[in-house]
């Protein structure tokens, strides 16, 4: 089950950075994540009440510093997608991001079968290649892509700390962590809007609003599955299979958006789906 939930933690993740990164587009980061971070927290919020039962506080603390480098992460991952090319900054991050966690896995005992191993080499090679285009390259009327790149290391060392911190509070159940987090996150981003005297929405139309709101709430949904597969099994392994997530977000810039698919991207995901296989066997 740990690969099921971590595909599917990935999917709802690169699906949610989509909608986030194209509305930061249109309007203030700020802006967005100040409407999908709390529309997560509070849909989590209603998950975790609806299904009642002890609240055990054991991880919660290692929730709420989930929380807070995940907050940190969005602000800077969602300033990336607003600076560059899409496919350039989520990759990026998702590389960043899976170090850590990893490192902290294999140091700590895990050791998964060589077929695994190859897997997730496979898995992060995939994600370099897709990251590859549009490295030191300007688009039309964009800022240059160098920048944006900066942005996603700092966002993915923020989301790794999620990750890593998330694992821990995972000793509390899958909902109240998932709840907690998303929680905090919403208050650090809050308090960003308010360190910076306020940023009003400023969207074109209400189906931008409408894209933030569901960004949040995929957003929730994929941490919940997340949660759920560091439980399930090895936690290395539902890390690297997580950050495949941008995949999705690149897949759906291309499909929506009509952003080029360069060949090292293609490669790329067909290393990923590569990746995946020697994982599951």
């Amino acid at each position: 089950m740990t690969i099921v939930f971590a595909l599917a933690a990935a999917v709802l993740y690169g699906s949610a950075d989509f909608l986030g990164g194209a509305v930061s587009r249109r309007t203030h980061v700020l802006s967005v994540l100040g409407v999908s971070a709390p529309a997560g927290a509070v849909i989590l919020l209603a998950m975790a009440l609806a299904a009642g039962g002890p609240v055990g506080s054991a991880g919660l603390p290692w929730a709420a510093a989930a929380g807070a480098a995940g907050g940190a992460g969005l602000i800077l991952f969602y300033a990336g997608l607003a600076a560059g090319p899409m496919q350039v900054v989520a990759p990026v991050s998702a590389l960043m991001s899976t170090v850590l966690p990893v490192g902290v896995a294999i140091a700590t005992g895990e050791r998964p079968g060589p077929l695994v191993y190859l897997g997730g080499a496979v898995c992060l090679v995939a994600t370099v290649l897709v990251s590859s285009e549009g490295i030191g390259r300007r688009r039309p009327g964009s800022r240059p892509a160098a920048r944006g790149l900066l942005f996603g290391v700092a966002g993915g060392l923020g989301f790794g700390l999620f990750f890593l911190f998330l694992r821990y509070a995972g000793a509390s159940g899958v909902l109240w962590p998932s709840a907690v987090s998303r929680i905090t996150g919403a208050l650090v981003v809050t308090g960003a809007v308010a360190w910076l005297g306020g940023v009003g929405w400023r969207a074109a139309s209400p189906w931008l609003l409408a894209a933030a709101v569901a960004s949040g709430v995929l957003d929730a949904a994929a941490n919940i599955c997340y949660v759920a597969a560091t439980r399930a099994g090895l936690f290395g392994i539902a890390v690297v299979l997580t950050s495949l997530y941008p995949g999705v977000t690149v897949l759906l810039a291309r499909v929506v958006l009509g952003e080029r698919l360069r060949l090292p991207q293609l490669a790329g995901l067909l290393l990923a789906v590569a990746g995946i296989a020697l994982v599951s066997v």
